[in-house]
């Protein structure tokens, strides 16, 4: 499929599911399904009065182009309420065609509607295409900053091949 074919936008149903999971795996390197069907579970179909939104872009045989999810949220730190869109993506095939911009500006217009005047989302610093797009779509630095430091990951007894006795701590980092 071409990226001029006709692209419609939806609401997210359960039998995008395995369309969905493959997109993400594109990006993630690793496919999530369990992850996404609870997603799944929560967001199809949208909830207008909740604030969660859940978005397909589909061809005309239905097959998942691009998606978005995202919800209103509020309070944490101070914010007040406003919208998050907390992921979003598109096929390679679809990738600077407008699809990620529509996806977007749906979302916006629907936390809008719910009398959202701000939209948020977290960006890593290098990935240069996504800043790209939302900051072509008018969004800038905001008033926080992410912080982040590692933990020490709980040590769990592992016993080796070939070995005798309780095993080794190990300690890892995720």
């Amino acid at each position: 499929m071409t990226a001029s074919a006709p692209i419609s936008l939806r609401d997210a149903c359960p039998d995008d599911l395995s369309g969905i999971v493959e997109l993400d795996a594109l990006r993630a390197g690793e496919r999530k399904r369990a992850w996404w069907r609870k997603l799944l579970e929560e967001y199809a179909g949208g909830d207008p009065q909740g604030g969660r939104v859940a978005l397909v872009a589909a061809d005309e045989d239905g097959s998942v182009r691009g998606y978005l999810f995202g919800e209103v949220r509020a309070w944490e730190f101070g914010s007040e309420r406003c919208g998050w869109i907390f992921s979003v993506a598109v096929s390679p095939d679809h990738e600077r065609s407008g699809l990620a911009t529509r996806l977007c500006r749906e979302a916006a217009e629907r936390f809008g509607a719910l009398g959202v005047e701000m939209v948020r989302t977290m960006v890593r610093r290098n990935d240069v295409p996504m800043l790209a797009l939302f900051r072509s779509m008018g969004f800038r630095a905001g008033p926080f900053s992410e912080l982040e430091r590692r933990v020490p990951v709980a040590a769990t007894k592992t016993k080796r091949p070939g070995s005798k006795g309780s095993g080794k701590q190990r300690e890892g980092v995720a």
